[in-house]
C-alpha cells in the first residue's frame, strides 16, 4: 500500500516503513507530523483518487533529521567580456519516516475502538 502526498508544493510517493525527503518542515526532530493532503491511495487493485484530495485520509510520520542536499554549482559567464560568477547552493530538506497511512474507513474504525 502506498499513497501520493502533497507537501511544500510538491508531490511525493510514500509507503509505510520507508522514509521520504520532503521540503524543509518547521518541526522538531523526533516529533510526529501528519500529512492530510493525500492525492491518491493505492492498495493492490483498490485505489482511491481524490478530487483534489482523498477525504479523511492521512499519512503519519516521524521526523528523523533536517539536512541539506548535495551542492549545486551555478556558474555564469559572458564570453569575451571577462565576466564570471560562481555560486553554490544547498537545498534544505526534512527526512520523515512514514509510520502509518490511513484511509477514511480505517480512521473511523480507530476512533470507534478508542471510545
Amino acid at each position: 500500500m502506498y499513497a501520493i502526498v502533497e507537501t511544500g508544493g510538491k508531490q511525493y510517493p510514500v509507503e509505510e516503513g520507508r522514509y521520504v525527503d520532503v521540503e524543509l518542515l518547521d518541526v522538531e526532530k523526533d516529533s510526529k507530523v501528519v500529512f492530510d493532503k493525500i492525492i491518491m491511495i493505492v492498495n493492490g487493485k483498490k485505489s482511491k483518487v481524490g478530487q483534489p484530495y482523498v477525504s479523511g485520509a492521512s499519512a503519519e510520520g516521524t521526523v528523523l533529521a533536517h539536512d541539506k542536499a548535495k551542492k549545486v554549482i551555478v556558474f555564469k559567464q559572458r564570453p569575451k567580456k571577462g565576466y564570471r560568477k560562481k555560486q553554490g547552493h544547498r537545498q534544505g530538506f526534512t527526512r520523515v519516516m512514514i509510520n502509518k497511512i490511513r484511509t477514511s474507513a480505517q480512521k473511523k474504525a480507530a476512533e470507534t475502538a478508542e471510545a
